[in-house]
This record gives C-alpha cells, sequence and structure tokens, in this order.
C-alpha cells in the first residue's frame, strides 16, 4: 500500500510539474508574462522529465498511466486556477481515466 501511495504521489508531482511549468510557458509566450516565467516554466518542465524515472514500473506503462493522471489533473487546475468548472462529461472522462490509471499501472500481475 506504501508502494501505490509514493507512485501516486509521484504522478501528481510530475503533474503539477507538466501543467505548472507550461502554464508559467504559456503565459510567457502567449500573454505576454515577464522571460522570468517562461525560464522558470522551462525548469519546472525539466523536473517533470526526472519526477517519473522514480516510479517503480517501466516507462511505456508510467507514461500510459500518466496520461490519465494529466487528463485528471487538467480539469482540476482549469477549475482551480482558470475558473472553469467540469462538466458532468468531464468528470465522467476524468473517472475512466482513473479507473485506467489503476488497471494499468496497480492490477495484480
Amino acid at each position: 500500500m506504501v508502494l501505490v501511495a509514493k507512485s501516486l504521489a509521484l504522478f501528481v508531482l510530475a503533474g503539477l510539474c507538466e501543467i505548472g511549468g507550461g502554464y508559467l510557458v504559456w503565459q510567457w509566450w502567449r500573454n505576454g508574462a515577464s522571460w522570468v516565467f517562461g525560464a522558470v516554466g522551462a525548469v519546472v518542465l525539466f523536473g517533470y522529465g526526472i519526477v517519473p524515472t522514480y516510479q517503480p514500473a517501466h516507462f511505456g506503462r508510467v507514461y500510459a498511466a500518466y496520461g490519465g493522471v494529466f487528463v485528471v489533473l487538467s480539469i482540476l487546475w482549469g477549475w482551480g486556477v482558470d475558473r472553469i468548472a467540469p462538466d458532468r462529461y468531464d468528470v465522467l472522462g476524468g473517472l475512466f481515466c482513473l479507473l485506467g490509471i489503476g488497471i494499468i499501472m496497480y492490477w495484480p500481475r
């Protein structure tokens, strides 16, 4: 159970690095924020490349499952940061993604 909790925490951290870093780059490049936003975003995105290497599974499985995490975190980011509430289809799709993550990463083999 501790291994699953650590794995889930790594998924969340990777997601925050990817979405947060991408958001900072977006703010710099698209919305005219200071170049510092872009530079910090690039460093955070580099961290996203490192964090998943601590997962216990192999690359393909980790990145396949991470896709579902990214979907769910993106919906939550849009809700929390951009104030765009998810609709029932966003929620349903996110639940399907979570189910897929559970099967891909944690189903007994």
